[in-house]
């Protein structure tokens, strides 16, 4: 192939952020279309070209105009001239939307009010203006606010282009590196982690969502969720059971078996910690209790203090122990996950197909929303018929093992 007909063949990107700073999500994510990531042992350089970008918010840490002038994009002021690269048409294979990191307002439920669903907006518009589209790709949640998302999953469909998003979780490694059978009979699901609410109960959820997905019948969606905090999540934990308003104590200790980051007493290695020494430790716990609408029950906690990484654990009709696994983040700087992400958001800018289907990030980004409103309301239980979300996924996953 002579060099002008390889650069033709070469798909053609933009990228919508909110801010590009070191360590943010677009340094990790964007940039490894530009110089490319590890896989399966070697380095691996998407036939991928970023060509335009739009960058909402610029401080004086900005990488953007550092990385355009070294890999040859331009920056526009709108998103609309970032999708036509300057002309008066749609002039680009894909979009990646990256709308994490920046100052933007907090709602009452703790929210963080990124402009997601304000970008998805002004694509669309190129869209329907120009009369094509292309894939796009969202980071993380779709939106903060439910409706917005289910609009942008509309949208998308009647449009008739890819939208695919989430967490890093579902594609990172696990240790061990098993999968919720396909089509089990599933009881109860436990998921433990760490981190602030509004940020890293959304990559627990979507760790959870990718295994409860696989269970008999698919997703049928969230009947009524119940977030705990403070003092009521330990007096869920002494109950020991779903049905006393707790969870499966063998759920709760398959999590913490997997852990690599377990917090031991004092002189000890590697011991099970008893409710005592948790709660001296763990100064605001969260546990987000999920009522699935087939009757699979879930339980959701943030651990700060007690452990810093993400573990899943599953009860299966007819199995006295559960199965359990770490959905394992490499550290940083390099968070090799992320590189694990942007491989399925290479594949759908290549083949224009989602590799997983993006109603599991618009269920996940409506639980966000749920338990948070549910906290705000005094810890009440809340019905949730909105998050009627029902899907189906293949037997194969599509997780990180090489």
């Amino acid at each position: 192939m002579f060099a002008a007909d390889a650069k033709k063949s070469r798909k053609k990107i933009a990228v919508v952020t909110t801010v590009w700073r070191e360590r943010s999500h677009s340094w990790h994510m964007a940039e490894r279309f530009m110089h490319g990531y590890p896989r399966q042992g070697g380095w691996h350089s998407p036939p991928i070209d970023v060509v335009s970008a739009f960058v909402d918010q610029v401080g004086d840490d900005d990488l953007s105009r550092d990385r355009a002038q070294r890999y040859g994009f331009k920056i526009f002021p709108t998103i609309a001239d970032a999708l036509r690269n300057g002309g008066e048409e749609l002039a680009v294979d894909g979009v990646l939307v990256i709308g994490e990191h920046g100052d933007y307002p907090i709602n009452k439920y703790g929210q963080k009010q990124y402009p997601r669903y304000e970008f998805f907006q002004e694509i669309a518009k190129v869209f329907q203006e120009d009369g094509k589209s292309v894939p796009v790709f969202n980071d993380k949640h779709l939106s903060w606010k439910f409706e917005w998302a289910k609009q942008m999953v509309a949208t998308s469909k009647s449009l008739g282009f890819t939208l695919q998003g989430g967490s890093s979780l579902p594609v990172t490694w696990r240790m061990p590196a098993i999968d919720l059978p396909h089509g089990a009979d599933v009881e109860e699901i436990m998921g433990v982690a760490y981190g602030p609410t509004d940020i890293y109960d959304f990559h627990a959820l979507e760790m959870m969502q990718c295994m409860a997905e696989r269970r008999r019948g698919g997703e049928t969606g969230v009947a009524a969720v119940h977030a705990l905090e403070g003092d009521a999540v330990w007096q869920a934990m002494a109950k020991g059971n779903w049905k006393s308003g707790g969870w499966d104590t063998k759920l709760w200790e398959a999590c913490l078996s997997r852990s690599q980051t377990l917090r031991p007493p004092e002189t000890f290695s590697h011991k099970l910690p008893n409710l005592d020494e948790i709660r001296a430790w763990v100064k605001e716990p969260v546990a987000y209790r999920i009522e699935y609408r087939d009757g699979t029950k879930a339980t959701m906690l943030l651990m700060n203090g007690l452990v810093e990484d993400f573990t899943f654990a599953a009860k299966l009709k007819g199995s006295e122990q559960p199965i359990s696994t770490l959905f394992h983040l490499p550290p940083t700087p390099n968070v090799v996950y992320s590189a694990g992400l942007m491989a399925h958001a290479e594949t759908m800018f290549l083949t224009g197909k989602a590799v997983y289907p993006v109603e599991r990030t618009l269920l996940t980004s409506g639980l966000v929303e749920a338990c948070l409103q549910s906290l705000a309301k005094g810890q009440s239980r809340l019905a949730t018929p909105h998050l009627d979300v029902r899907y189906r996924v293949p037997q194969d996953s599509y997780f990180l093992r090489r």
